[in-house]
Order: C-alpha cells, then sequence, then structure tokens
C-alpha cells in the first residue's frame, strides 16, 4: 500500500512539472485577481489575476531544476573531495577537513538562507550554490564512510602491490564502491534539498516574485488564503505531495532490500 501510495504522491507533481507546460497555455494576468473556481477557470485566478491551473501546471520545473541542481552540486564536489581526504597520507588533513566540514553542518540551513536573503543576494545561482554548500558536509561524510569501508578490502592492497597508480585506486576501485551508499543517500537527500529551496523561494530568495513556482506562489498569495484558497492549498500540495512521495518510495525501496550494491571483491 505504501508504495502504490508513494508513487502517486510522487507520480502526480512529476507529471505535472514535466509535462504540465506542453500541455497548458502561456502563463499571464488575463482576468479579475482572485477570482474562485468557475467555468474560464477551473481553480480560479491569484492576486495577479492569472489562471491558478496554468500556474500549477507551469510551476514544477523550476522547482526540480533548483533542487536538482544543487544537490548534484553537492555530490560533485563532496564525492571526489572525500575520496581525496581518504586517499592522502596525511591523517591530519582529514582530520582538519573532517572538522572544518562540522562547522558547516552545524548551521541551521534556514538560518543561512535567511541572511543570504538579508544581503540583497537572490539570484537563483546564490541559491543553488548555498543549498550545495549546506548538504557539502553530509555528503562528505557519508562518502567518506563508505571509502573507508572500501578502502580495507583485500583487492585494494592487491591493487597498490601491482603497482596501481593512487587515482586508479581510490577514484576507480573505491569510487566505484562509494556509489551504492551515495545513490541511496541522494534519494533521501532531494526531499531535504526540495525543502530548503522551496523555503528560500518562499523568502524571497533565488527566483524573481512574478515567477510561475510553486513555493513562490504559496508566498505571493498567503494573504488571500481564505478570499482563494486553491491559489495557496494547490501549489502547497503540490510541494507536500513530492517531498512525501520521494520519502516513502525510498523508504520503501531500502525496506525491500532492492537498493543499488556495491561490487564486493
Amino acid at each position: 500500500m505504501s508504495r502504490v501510495l508513494g508513487w502517486v504522491l510522487l507520480g502526480v507533481p512529476l507529471l505535472a512539472a514535466l509535462a504540465g507546460p506542453l500541455s497548458a497555455g502561456p502563463v499571464r494576468a488575463a482576468s479579475i485577481p482572485l477570482l474562485p473556481p468557475g467555468g474560464a477557470h477551473p481553480l480560479g485566478t491569484d492576486v495577479l489575476g492569472r489562471d491558478v491551473l496554468g500556474l500549477a501546471l507551469h510551476g514544477g520545473g523550476s522547482v526540480l531544476a533548483l533542487a536538482g541542481g544543487a544537490l548534484a552540486l553537492s555530490y560533485l564536489a563532496g564525492v571526489p573531495l572525500a575520496l581525496a581526504a581518504v586517499g592522502q597520507p596525511y591523517r591530519w588533513a582529514d582530520r582538519w577537513l573532517t572538522r572544518g566540514l562540522d562547522l558547516v553542518l552545524a548551521l541551521p540551513g534556514l538560518l543561512v538562507l535567511m541572511v543570504l536573503a538579508a544581503t540583497g543576494t537572490r539570484t537563483a545561482g546564490a541559491l543553488v550554490v548555498a543549498v550545495a554548500v549546506l548538504q557539502l558536509p553530509a555528503v562528505v561524510r557519508i562518502v567518506r564512510g563508505a571509502a573507508l569501508d572500501a578502502g580495507r578490502r583485500g583487492a585494494v592492497e592487491a591493487m597498490a602491490l601491482q603497482g596501481e597508480s593512487w587515482w586508479r585506486i581510490h577514484f576507480g576501485y573505491i569510487g566505484r564502491g562509494v556509489l551504492a551508499p551515495v545513490a541511496v543517500d541522494a534519494g533521501g537527500r532531494l526531499s531535504l534539498v526540495l525543502y530548503l529551496v522551496a523555503s528560500a523561494n518562499f523568502l524571497g530568495l533565488g527566483l524573481d516574485p512574478a515567477t510561475a513556482d510553486w513555493a513562490v506562489l504559496v508566498e505571493r498569495n498567503q494573504e488571500a488564503l481564505f478570499l482563494q484558497p486553491c491559489a495557496v492549498l494547490v501549489p502547497a500540495a503540490l510541494l507536500v505531495a513530492l517531498c512525501t512521495g520521494i520519502n516513502l518510495t525510498v523508504d520503501h525501496h531500502l525496506a525491500t532490500g532492492r537498493g543499488p550494491r556495491t561490487r564486493t571483491s
């Protein structure tokens, strides 16, 4: 039951985000603001007079793009950093890297985003980098733990005795060994990244206030919640369904033991 529910909750917002812009017309202010649901506008209009259904169909792409970009950047930086830290011979460098990243890990994510918004840096690129940096310490820890385990295998000693290069051992063999933990972690971490991206857009950081983005729509229409609830509840429900669907799907995947496996020597 949870598997079906997870796929439904995940599939609906994904379908709306990916296929919605193809089926919906252009989003523009073409009617009276805050109209209730009716014939011409099945979900009513928002505070700018835009069709809520059209906004909902257009608003998921930016959420997925920002969250996906931040998640990819955190792993593109974290995986090589962790592998290099584990592979180098100076233990003090590994310790200092871990301690330095612990300082970032201790920072509350929302507080960092609020400070960033207060500085006036509100671009989408800044948001992606900020969220990626906030995820970097946890990513490095996950990869570092997996790399230490993979580095204790006999195959690593055998490759070293055969004269294999440091790069081939640590970024080749051990790098392949951490792919499974990284894939599992990425599935669960995506919901956290989505939460941070949505919260940042709600705070006005990242996207223009007129953008058709689910989080921006919630922020722009929150004062009209009781006048036109669909303008707030529909995009909010899509965000909640996306995060919940990801969590349920990943949890079921792990519980049934069908997660990615590492190769053993």
